[in-house]
This record gives C-alpha cells, sequence and structure tokens, in this order.
C-alpha cells in the first residue's frame, strides 16, 4: 500500500466520522435515558445502572473473547476489509433496530444494544489495523488524531441534529421527545452505513506474500495466534504498554458509557445532560486535531500522562458535582482529552508493533481495550448497589461508587511509566 496518500487517509478517517454517531448519539447520549425512562420504565435508577452495567460488560466479553483470533485470521488471509464489513454493517442494522424496540422491553434493548456494541467494537479493530497501512510512522500520530477529529465533528454534527429533534419534536413531526430519541437510533444506522463506503472504496487491503484460504486460513490463524501471544508474553515493553492502556483507558470507556447515566442518577436535568455531551463533541474536535500537532513535538507517552491526570481530577470531581453548570464544565474538560487519549494511545501503539501483524495486535489492543469496559461498568454498578444496600441513599451510592475509576486511572500511569518506546520500537522490527 502506497503510505500518506491523501485520499486513503481520509477515506480511512472517514469511518470514525461515520461509526462515532453510534457511540455518540446511542451509547453516550439516548440509550441511557431510553433505557431508564423508557425501556425500564418504573425500574429503581440504581438496578437500571447495574442493568446497563451488565449490558455494556456483556458487549466488551464478547469482543474481546473473538478480538485476538480474528484479527490473526485477517492478518493470514488479507481479509481486514471484509471482516470490517461485516461487523459494521451487523452495527448499522442492529442499532437501526432499537426503534422498533416497545416500552418496557428492556430485555429486547439490551440485546440489539449488545449486538450494535459488538459491531462497533468488532469493525473497529479492523479499522485501527489499517492505519499503518495509510500511514507512514512519521504521520502516525496526525492520522489517527485526525480520525478521532473526524468521529468528533462528525458524531458531534448529527448528535446536534439528533438534539434538536428530542427538544422540538412537534417541529419533526414526533409525538414527543421519546419518539425522537427511539428514532435518533434508526438515523445513526443509516449515518454509520452511509459514510462508511469511503473506507471500502479508496483505501486498500493490505497484500501478504502467501495469503491463506478456506479452513487452512482458520488454522494458521490460531497457529500464528500461538505465536504472536508467546511473543507479547516476552515483549516486555508491549505487554506492559497493553496492560497500562487496560487500566486507564478502562476509566476514559466508562466515563462515556455511564456520564449520562450517572447525571440523570444524581438529579441533573435530562436536556442539560445532552446539551453537555454536545459541547463534549465540538470541544472534542479542535482539542484531537490539537494533540495529533502537539503530540509528536511533546511526545505521545508525555501527552497521554497529562490526559490520565485530568482524567484522575474528573473522577474525583464528578462525585462532589451539585451543580447543572458544573457538568457543562466538566463536559468542556472531558472534550479537551478524550480525543488525546485516544488518537496517541492507537498512533503511540501502532509504533511499536509489527506492522505486517498489525490486525492481530489490534486485536489484542482491542481485547484488553473491550476489557476494560467490563471493569469499569462493573465497579460502578456493584459499588452503588453495595452502597445502597448498606443503607444510603441511591444519590449518596452514585457519587462514592463514581469515585472508584480513579483507581484505574492511577494503576495505568503507573505501568505507563515503566514502557520503553525505543526497545520497543527496535524489537518489533526483529519480528517483520
Amino acid at each position: 500500500m502506497q503510505h500518506d496518500n491523501k485520499k486513503a487517509i481520509f477515506s480511512w478517517a472517514m469511518y470514525d466520522w461515520a461509526n462515532s454517531a453510534f457511540i455518540t448519539t446511542v451509547t453516550a447520549a439516548f440509550f441511557p435515558i431510553l433505557f431508564n425512562k423508557f425501556w425500564s420504565v418504573g425500574t429503581d435508577t440504581t438496578l437500571t445502572t447495574a442493568r446497563l452495567g451488565l449490558a455494556n460488560s456483556a458487549a466488551g466479553i464478547v469482543v474481546a473473547l473473538l478480538a485476538p483470533i480474528m484479527g490473526a485470521i485477517a492478518d493470514k488471509g488479507a481479509s481486514r476489509k471484509k471482516f470490517l464489513l461485516f461487523f459494521a454493517y451487523m452495527g448499522v442494522v442492529m442499532a437501526s433496530a432499537l426503534f422498533l424496540v416497545a416500552e418496557g422491553n428492556w430485555a429486547m434493548a439490551v440485546l440489539l444494544y449488545v449486538l450494535a456494541s459488538i459491531g462497533f467494537s468488532g469493525g473497529n479493530i479492523f479499522y485501527d489495523s489499517l492505519l499503518t497501512g495509510v500511514a507512514s510512522e512519521k504521520k502516525l500520530d496526525f492520522v489517527s488524531s485526525l480520525g478521532y477529529a473526524m468521529g468528533y465533528l462528525g458524531g458531534g454534527l448529527l448528535f446536534a441534529v439528533n438534539v434538536w429533534m428530542t427538544i422540538k419534536p412537534a417541529m419533526f413531526g414526533f409525538a414527543d421527545s421519546g419518539e425522537a430519541a427511539r428514532f435518533s437510533c434508526l438515523t445513526v444506522g443509516i449515518w454509520w452505513g452511509l459514510f462508511s463506503i469511503p473506507i471500502f472504496l479508496f483505501v486498500g487491503e493490505p497484500q501478504i506474500e502467501r495469503k491463506q484460504r478456506g479452513f487452512g486460513l482458520v488454522r494458521a490463524g490460531f497457529t500464528e495466534l500461538k505465536k504472536t501471544f508467546r511473543e507479547i508474553r516476552h515483549l516486555k515493553t508491549i505487554f506492559m504498554f497493553l496492560a497500562a492502556y487496560w487500566l486507564y483507558i478502562d476509566g476514559v470507556n466508562t466515563i462515556v458509557r455511564m456520564a449520562i447515566d450517572y447525571g440523570i442518577s444524581i438529579g441533573f436535568d435530562t436536556n442539560n445532560l445532552i446539551l453537555a455531551l454536545l459541547i463534549t463533541q465540538f470541544v472534542g474536535f479542535p482539542s484531537a486535531l490539537a494533540f495529533g500537532y502537539f503530540g509528536p513535538k511533546f511526545g505521545a507517552k508525555r501527552s497521554i500522562f497529562f490526559c490520565i491526570a485530568v482524567y484522575l481530577f474528573i473522577s474525583i470531581w464528578g462525585a462532589f458535582m451539585h451543580n447543572q453548570y458544573e457538568f457543562y464544565i466538566l463536559a468542556i474538560v472531558i472534550g479537551l482529552v478524550q480525543g488525546g487519549i485516544q488518537a496517541l494511545s492507537r498512533s503511540f501503539y501502532a509504533k511499536i508493533i509489527p506492522i505486517n501483524k498489525s490486525a492481530e495486535y489490534f486485536g489484542f489492543y482491542n481485547l484488553l481495550g473491550k476489557f476494560a469496559v467490563v471493569i469499569g461498568p462493573l465497579l460502578i454498578g456493584s459499588f452503588g448497589v453495595l452502597i445502597k444496600s448498606m443503607g444510603y441513599s441511591s444519590d449518596t451510592a452514585s457519587r462514592i461508587s463514581i469515585t472508584s475509576i480513579s483507581l484505574l486511572f492511577i494503576s495505568g500511569a503507573i505501568l505507563l511509566f515503566f514502557v520503553n518506546e525505543q526497545e520497543a520500537k527496535e524489537k518489533a522490527k526483529l519480528l517483520i
């Protein structure tokens, strides 16, 4: 593949524009609201939070178990784009189907949401692995950040329209804001499906010398997976980074997925929470581009440390919020660092792995990222239920439980400190 081709880079980044609509409109905003007020109507908020955490965890477990072997098979069969196509459009169909779920049917809502989340996360394994094919090493930070910036802008634009629909439902022909919110799930599916097309047309499939097919492909994939697992265990720097990433990205993903639910549980107005999330999207766009520019100047690792410190502050400050304006400030702060920590983690990892095994290595990367989503929501949900059972109010239980994720940021930062980037690069070259 030709590196640094502008059309290929833009087409690759457009997939972030496409699928970010799901994580913004569905995962972070309307699904928690609909799940709380429509699909779980009449249920205690502590229980709905626990159910939501379980749904996110279930999706994470499935992807985590499948990610490495899917990556190994894709590498051996030169089929990354085929896997991306399958998972992307599975997510498109399942996200769209949420529009049809009836009131009170929380189980069906969970099932479709889990399947859509698997489509989103599974597709990202192969999307991420294509990064090393479109960008040279010196461009990795910029291109990775461009993808996240496009995601914030594209996801934010559709989300702005969806928010407008829920605030003024009659203007769009809806009976109420709840119907508008459910229809937003359908718009996500259409958006995701439409803007995914460029990556399939203009980004090439990385070529391999010996392409496997049929059952031999599966067998070769398992063989290569065993080999890579042994390599990762002995490549201390890569292993250390993956462990650090697993911990700190857990906190990031948990905040994304549970922030709206947390705001509801401590009594904040739903419309204000949605507007705060919209602010995060549009702050995230220029911030992600800025990290793509300044990251290489200050160093990706140092920039990640800065982002972790900000998130640590957020996880503690969140427990003491009492006013709506504080949630707006929190949204701005999150927007300033969210794209940076995601983009620079991806590009940092891309620099220290063998480029000919990128799908497989990104399978492990996404495995840990999705297993992190398992831990965070379960921590918040279980802490909340436990504290509530001790006689505390729902508000107090929710506030105490949110601070639990600060331990993950601290642990991740400690492990990242011991990651030697130059040593990892040198060892990765020996494996190509």
